[in-house]
């Protein structure tokens, strides 16, 4: 049982081009996903083959780039989205290589000088490496840690600013299957922090976008016309196919990836 109650999200004609259409008509909108007893935040995934768009359209819904029409409004109030406001996890993980682990951490709490004392930084911050298995390395400097880790803190930084928005740049790429299986757990888990943490993966993997989504977005062409935009919305909660974590074995899923593929 779940209801889809207000809007908090709202991608609303967004075009893009240098000298090209790059971005065409890019239409989408993310609801606030409630269930009974449960602390259910929103996983939406926009999928694409490469070169398609996406790292321009990620730019665009952090608001860190201005299409040349078309706007995006995020929250309750639905403002005009503005740079900041939105965690961004990139590919290369934005960390200070000359600051511990601890350190780049409490960068994330630096809106939090005047309520939190530093031992109460110091406990939240251990509680959240406790719980993605980096307690022991919050001493050590970034290029200490593996890829996974360094993204593990790097996404744990952006919890920690309060943002309720969060988007991530291929968060699969360039892992073992292990690790990838880890982040999808990591991410479930942040979803489930609060019920407005909406979480947006940009991302080629459909497979593993799709494996904790509950909505994704198509980002293609369509013949005959310049630049990409949405062709297909899919709502994985409608088809049973969201929230189950052995869901990589069900036929139907599989399927569902299959076609995606196919009509990218």
């Amino acid at each position: 049982m779940y209801k889809k109650e207000e809007l908090i999200l709202k991608v609303e004609n967004i075009y893009l081009s240098y000298d090209k259409p790059i971005l065409r008509d890019v239409n989408f909108e993310v609801h606030n996903i409630t269930r009974p007893n449960l602390k259910q935040g929103q996983v939406v995934s926009l999928v694409g083959r490469s070169g398609i768009g996406k790292t321009q359209l990620f730019k665009i819904l952090a608001g860190l780039q201005e299409p040349k029409s078309g706007t995006v409004r995020i929250g309750k109030d639905l403002h005009p989205v503005e740079a900041g406001e939105v965690g961004i996890v990139p590919q290369n993980y934005i960390l200070f290589n000359h600051r511990t682990i601890v350190e780049n951490l409490k960068l994330g709490l630096r809106g939090s000088v005047n309520k939190m004392s530093e031992k109460e930084k110091t406990e939240l911050i251990n509680d959240y490496a406790n719980k993605f298995g980096l307690k022991e390395h919050l001493k050590k400097y970034p290029m200490q840690l593996s890829g996974g880790q360094r993204q593990r803190v790097s996404i744990i930084q952006q919890i920690l600013t309060g943002n309720k928005f969060i988007l991530l740049d291929e968060p699969f790429s360039g892992l073992d299957p292990v690790i990838k299986d880890k982040v999808l757990e990591l991410l479930v888990s942040i979803s489930q922090l609060d019920e407005l943490n909406t979480l947006v993966i940009v991302s080629h993997d459909i497979e593993n976008a799709l494996a904790i989504s509950d909505t994704a977005f198509i980002l293609a062409n369509e013949e005959h016309k310049e630049g990409s935009t949405i062709t297909e919305s899919i709502d994985l909660i409608e088809m049973g196919l969201s929230w189950d974590p052995e869901i990589k074995h069900n036929k139907h899923f599989q399927d569902l990836v299959a076609q995606m593929k196919f009509r990218m």
